[in-house]
């Protein structure tokens, strides 16, 4: 019999732990992974902490527009990660950091983060896509785990810190009842109250955006995660934030895939505020083999 997860304010709050810091000196940071069984860190996580680690060094009137990074080794949830953070530039307008996380002396993630003053100009954005029924409407985790209980024990491994609501069928059900598909759509938000600081939502959102962004390249040939389809893990990851916004309010992730080949795939995603908002976009590319491969 397996515990419920951790959920709601609680599973925010750990979050929110998880991505507090300490900070041993101005350049030298060290994160926890929370202790949940893993076999090893999700990539949003060392990513989010990477910029939280970046941002930490950064004017507080100075905001993340863009963070690109790579997912160099697999994580260990036992052990801290340790970041150091390297100063590139700081200008009039914007300053630019290196983050590198590393565990056992050797490097697992590095990022390159860029931070700008807020400045006006030219103001356009893509429009959301049409007809997408809201998150109100779109079945819950729990919904989709009510149909298939094998999966609830993966489910409660974890804190449920991000309440997730896909519009089409989740990468992890069964072949036989998945359907091929040009985007993969959900609706996402943290599930709970975060604080106003702009850089925690970011960070939220970095966390939150290595989800599900993979799962699009699988809907475009019907694939399913796991037996019977295939494994994955992210090799790199990159953000760019257009526009203010509060993770703790539901967005739109409107993902799709340009291409597959040679055991990796590349995905793109859009994220909207629930009233059509673009307030930024994620591009990733993940390594994909059968499993058995």
């Amino acid at each position: 019999m397996t515990s419920a997860p951790l959920e709601g304010q609680a599973a925010v709050d750990q979050l929110l732990e998880v991505l507090d810091l300490k900070q041993l000196d101005e350049a030298r940071f060290q994160g926890e992974s929370p202790q949940v069984g893993a076999q090893r860190v999700f990539g949003g996580q060392v990513a989010g902490q990477a910029l939280v680690a970046a941002g930490r060094t950064v004017a507080p009137d100075r905001h993340v527009h863009s963070l690109h990074g790579y997912f160099v080794r697999p994580g260990d949830p036992t052990v801290p990660i340790d970041f150091t953070v390297e100063t590139i530039r700081d200008g009039r307008s914007f300053s630019v950091r290196r983050s590198t996380a590393q565990q056992h002396g050797k490097t697992i993630f590095f990022m390159s983060a860029s931070f700008q003053v807020t400045e006006q100009g030219l103001d356009h954005h893509s429009p959301p896509p049409e007809g997408v029924q809201g998150p109100e409407e779109t079945p819950t985790m729990r919904d989709w785990l009510a149909k298939y209980p094998q999966r609830k024990r993966a489910f409660n491994a974890a804190p449920q810190a991000i309440d997730v609501r896909y519009v089409n069928t989740p990468g992890w059900v069964p072949p036989g009842d998945r359907d091929a598909a040009e985007q993969q759509r959900v609706w996402m938000r943290i599930n709970g109250k975060l604080p106003d600081d702009p850089l925690i939502h970011a960070c939220a959102l970095t966390y939150a955006s290595d989800l599900s962004l993979l799962d699009s390249v699988l809907s475009v040939h019907g694939e399913v995660w796991g037996p019977g389809g295939v494994i994955g893990a992210s090799l790199d990851h990159a953000l760019w934030f257009h526009r203010p916004f509060r993770a703790d309010e539901w967005l739109l992730y409107d993902c799709t895939s340009p291409s597959a080949s040679g055991s990796r795939g590349l995905a793109s995603g859009r994220l909207f505020t629930r009233d059509g908002v673009h307030i930024a976009s994620a591009v990733q590319e993940g390594l994909l083999r059968r499993v058995g491969a």
